[in-house]
């Protein structure tokens, strides 16, 4: 059997359910031992299905919302005494409809969670991989963040940001042993939808993708070194496609289709 120093180490955030939990599942399934993240208790129940797959779990319940949430974590991190060999900044939330009627206090979150915190912790752990020329890193990104997002105006943006921000993470990191990877993901079969207030639209009340399958190719890109992927529909992928030849103000148009409030009514109603 492996000791610690021998089993490789990720760390995933927001590891509770979703695309998070199914990334760190792969991570368990290729040998990874785990420290996992959530704001709730419910990271221990994903934790205990997650050691069922042979992997060591560690767990810190945090709210990487806070600045401390963030300095919790990374002190678990650092006093596992084992490096980081791979790490998915995952967490995130989303906000929909109107922005004049969102609530202020729930899109500040959003950033703090979406943005702030994607720095604060990649700070801290891109550091200590420099310092020993090794690591993966991949960001859940979005393929909101391609294009405007109307009633979604922050989430896209603060997706647009962690595309940015990882793409530019990559080329300072690329004369180094250091992988930054981007997942895109479309309409996944998730909480999300419901915790954005986003269960009548189009794009919230429609056929998504299997969170399963968004992690496994989130993993193997990241695995192959690769700069981004985008895992989605056929349909999603066109749109991504046609977003970035489109003026602007048309991928607008074509967002707003699938995410205004009652969307998922008029599209029924042809």
């Amino acid at each position: 059997m492996q000791n610690d120093t021998e089993t490789p180490f990720a760390v995933v955030t927001g590891a509770s359910s979703g695309i998070g939990y199914e990334l760190a599942r792969q991570f368990a399934e290729h040998g990874f031992d785990l420290l996992v993240t959530a704001e709730d208790d419910t990271i221990e129940d994903a934790s205990g299905r997650l050691r069922t797959l042979g992997a060591k779990v560690d767990t810190v319940s945090a709210d990487l919302a806070e600045y401390d949430g963030v300095e919790t974590l990374y002190e678990r991190i650092r006093s596992s005494g084992r490096p980081v060999d791979a790490i998915a900044i995952n967490a995130g939330v989303g906000v929909g409809g109107p922005f004049i009627e969102n609530d202020l206090d729930a899109e500040l979150n959003l950033i703090d969670l979406n943005v702030v915190s994607v720095v604060h912790l990649a700070k801290r752990v891109t550091r200590d991989m420099v310092a020993r020329n090794e690591g993966r890193i991949l960001f859940t990104s979005s393929i909101a963040a391609e294009g405007p997002a109307p009633f979604e105006a922050v989430y896209g943006a603060s997706k647009a940001f962690v595309q940015s921000f990882a793409e530019a993470l990559r080329n300072e990191l690329k004369d180094t042993n250091i992988v930054v990877t981007a997942l895109q993901p479309g309409a996944t079969e998730t909480n999300f939808f419901h915790r954005a207030g986003m269960e009548d639209t189009k794009v919230g009340a429609g056929r998504k993708s299997d969170p399963a399958d968004v992690a496994r190719e989130g993993f193997e890109a990241l695995m192959a070194g690769k700069d981004h992927v985008v895992s989605a529909m056929a349909k999603e992928e066109a749109m991504v496609a046609m977003g970035k030849v489109v003026p602007e103000k048309v991928a607008a148009a074509q967002h707003r289709k699938l995410s205004e409030p009652g969307s998922a009514e008029k599209s029924a109603n042809g």
